[in-house]
């Protein structure tokens, strides 16, 4: 019996990518898991300009001085090395808006590919700095996660799904969510943060567990 996992995310949250990575040690270790996911929307920066800002601005704004800058993000890099998770924050040179990058993973998951999709954008901004606030960027990898890329270009230039996009998210903060990684088990169950792999094969356990 399947089991539906969603996951609220944005792709450009350190945690999230570390979530994602150790989820998907614990599926690989459970090949026969119960989980249907879908990635849902929750963003970061809701108010974020949709040309982002430069990278250094946003991280002093948000944290203070570089020392605490540093001292914020010692434990995302730590957990990565610790997770063998490729982590390339200093090619990282703008904080982008995120919206136009949850309309493609909404668009992605109608064709079935959204996990593709959330992978590679998860590998073009914390491994490669990409922008991926840019269409052209988003196209390139809605072509290459196999959606029509002329397609997916025409979408993102026009307002397609905006609106549902910002809805879902307010709808999800309004319900208590406050940060990400999310997880919601079963229609039933939130799980908050960055869990490691054994926590995710005890869960998938308990269930086949409890399904005997």
């Amino acid at each position: 019996m399947s089991t539906k996992l969603d996951i609220f995310s944005d792709p450009i949250c350190p945690w999230c990518y570390i979530g994602k990575s150790r989820l998907e040690a614990a599926l690989e270790a459970r090949p026969e898991h119960p989980f249907v996911i879908e990635w849902h929307p929750f963003m970061l920066n809701p108010s974020m300009p949709p040309e982002g800002m430069d990278r250094r601005e946003y991280l002093e704004a948000k944290f203070g001085p570089p020392e605490s800058v540093l001292k914020a993000y010692m434990p995302i890099q730590e957990a990565a090395d610790a997770d063998g998770l490729p982590l390339e924050l200093s090619k990282i040179s703008r904080t982008p808006a995120t919206l136009d990058a949850h309309r493609l993973i909404h668009w992605a998951g109608l064709e079935g590919r959204q996990n593709a999709v959330v992978n590679a954008l998860f590998r073009a901004y914390f491994t490669q700095g990409q922008d991926i606030s840019e269409h052209m960027v988003l196209t390139e990898i809605a072509a290459k996660a196999g959606l029509d890329g002329a397609m997916v270009a025409q979408l993102l230039a026009g307002d397609n799904d905006k609106q549902d996009i910002r809805a879902r998210d307010a709808e999800i903060r309004e319900r208590g969510m406050q940060g990400v990684p999310g997880f919601i088990i079963g229609r039933k169950y939130v799980v908050s943060g960055a869990h490691p792999a054994e926590f995710w094969t005890q869960v998938i356990d308990d269930i086949a567990a409890a399904s005997q």
